[in-house]
């Protein structure tokens, strides 16, 4: 049972990142930050979806070190767009 739970977490993923790629590349907007963060809302969309009620599985209690390590990168790619925004000067 844990393994059909698993299989179909990663299915989901899966099918979100598919679904991501395609309609960027649709919509000409793909780069590798604009999908690493529709990626990451959808990877939290579906943690949170498929989280169960009473027991958590040990596969699942290593969801938060891989969630706090893709928050640090999406804070690393909003800080790279503001720096990018920002007029030369202001930063000394």
């Amino acid at each position: 049972m844990e393994t059909r739970r698993r299989r179909r977490f990663v299915h989901a993923q899966v099918a979100w990142m598919l679904t991501a790629a395609i309609l960027l590349v649709a919509l000409d907007s793909l780069s590798y930050e604009l999908f690493f963060v529709v990626s990451l809302i959808g990877f939290l969309v579906v943690v949170e979806l498929t989280a169960p009620v009473a027991v958590s599985p040990r596969w699942r209690r290593r969801l938060p070190w891989l969630i706090a390590a893709g928050l640090l990168v999406f804070a690393y790619v909003v800080v790279k767009r503001i720096l990018e925004i920002l007029p030369p000067g202001v930063l000394p």
